[in-house]
């Protein structure tokens, strides 16, 4: 549901929309989980369900794997766990991670109408790339900025004010789609017009006491919010 009246998002130019990419534009949830979970049960902790992993989701991976450990570890032993599962990710994201339903073509309506896309997300950047380029072949984004050491992650908005810089446009005048508090609040700390996405992994009374200006229940209820006139 599309909360407050469409009309006034139109009075508004937008002319960018910047995405998250995991629990915005794609269902990644099992294979982040699956790869986890090898990790874990190698350094000999409890794994976890979905259900749970879910909740790890949105920090970055290396809050992801803190937020799994069972017990007290090391910091050594906690970046051995990072990387290891980095390695095992690297391997095996293909298994368990795929576009949501409708989100190519609405990609490729912004695009066709000349809206500029790009994606903001604390996922490691190599996987973000490496994930946009095969699932979204035929989809060039303006940017497509991940997590990167010595860089600051959401919701610090500085990516996001990269991206507005790149495209050399006000960022009052984009939109920035996604699935959590953290997004929401690096639109409002970019000056963006922020948008929840509720079909993602992040618990929806969280994100409406956020109150975004607008919150959407499928991708493709995105597209009325953009004006191709503007």
């Amino acid at each position: 549901m599309i909360l407050r009246s469409i009309h006034l998002m139109l009075r508004r130019v937008i002319r960018a929309v910047i995405f998250d990419l995991d629990g915005t534009l794609i269902h990644s949830l099992p294979g982040i989980a699956a790869s986890l979970n090898r990790v874990l049960e190698k350094f000999g902790m409890p794994q976890h369900p979905e259900s749970v992993v879910r909740t790890f989701i949105g920090d970055g991976m290396s809050v992801l794997v803190e937020r799994a450990v069972n017990r007290e570890v090391s910091e050594q032993e906690l970046d051995a766990m990072v990387d290891g599962m980095k390695q095992d990710y690297a391997q095996s994201w293909k298994d368990g991670t795929a576009p949501y339903p409708g989100v190519v073509e609405v990609l490729e309506a912004l695009k066709d109408q000349g809206t500029a896309i790009a994606i903001f997300s604390n996922k490691v950047h190599v996987f973000c790339q490496q994930i946009t380029d095969i699932l979204f072949p035929g989809i060039t984004f303006s940017a497509v900025i991940g997590h990167r050491d010595g860089f600051a992650a959401k919701p610090d908005p500085a990516g996001a004010l990269d991206i507005a810089e790149l495209l050399k446009i006000p960022p009052a005048e984009i939109a920035f789609l996604g699935d959590s508090t953290i997004d929401l609040q690096t639109a409002r700390h970019a000056g963006m017009i922020p948008i929840a996405a509720t079909w993602g992994y992040h618990d929806a009374p969280a994100l409406a006491a956020e109150k975004p200006p607008f919150s959407i229940d499928h991708i493709a209820e995105l597209l009325p919010l953009i004006d191709p006139a503007t």
